[in-house]
């Protein structure tokens, strides 16, 4: 039995794809296996751990709870295009290594791309804000407030950047 495919196509972290790909598949599945964007973990598969977060249209959304056919027509974000290789970091990357904000990195890019928007929207946030924003996502190694310490810092480094400017 073959099953049906769907025409879609995504601008991802810039660069459009087109594919035909069936209904039922995920749009985590699809980004890893489709256009190998490995960056976007999958945890619970059930969109509460967060470890799958992207940016769709500028907003965090968890990518396994989103068929990929859903996405046909939007743009999206993934951890990958945070930062263009070579370039420095994005300041929430670099929060993350400065403040130790990670320990095994497998919730990282979530915690990445849940910030990144959020900081965009919300450029001085208290610490009650990021640990509110950052309830949804969940680490078994830190403690989080590393985590919060670097979001922190990046929202500091995003203020200067827009200062400079």
């Amino acid at each position: 039995m073959t099953s049906e495919l769907y025409p879609i196509t995504v601008t991802v972290n810039g660069i459009r794809h087109e594919r035909a790909i069936e209904a039922r598949m995920l749009l985590s599945d699809f980004l890893r296996h489709e256009l190998n964007l490995t960056g976007t973990h999958v945890g619970c598969e059930h969109g509460s751990c967060g470890a799958c977060t992207i940016v769709m249209d500028g907003v965090a959304v968890r990518s396994c709870i989103l068929f990929a056919v859903q996405a046909n027509g939007h743009e999206l974000a993934t951890v990958e295009g945070l930062s263009a290789p070579g370039a420095p970091l994005h300041p929430v990357q670099e929060g993350f290594r400065e403040k130790h904000g990670l320990q095994c990195g497998y919730c990282t890019p979530g915690f990445l791309m849940t910030l990144a928007p959020y900081l965009q929207e919300n450029p001085n946030p208290t610490e009650a804000e990021i640990r509110e924003i950052l309830s949804g996502n969940l680490c078994r190694c830190t403690g989080y407030q590393n985590i919060v310490d670097a979001a922190l810092w990046a929202a500091e480094r995003l203020r200067s950047e827009a200062a400079a400017t």
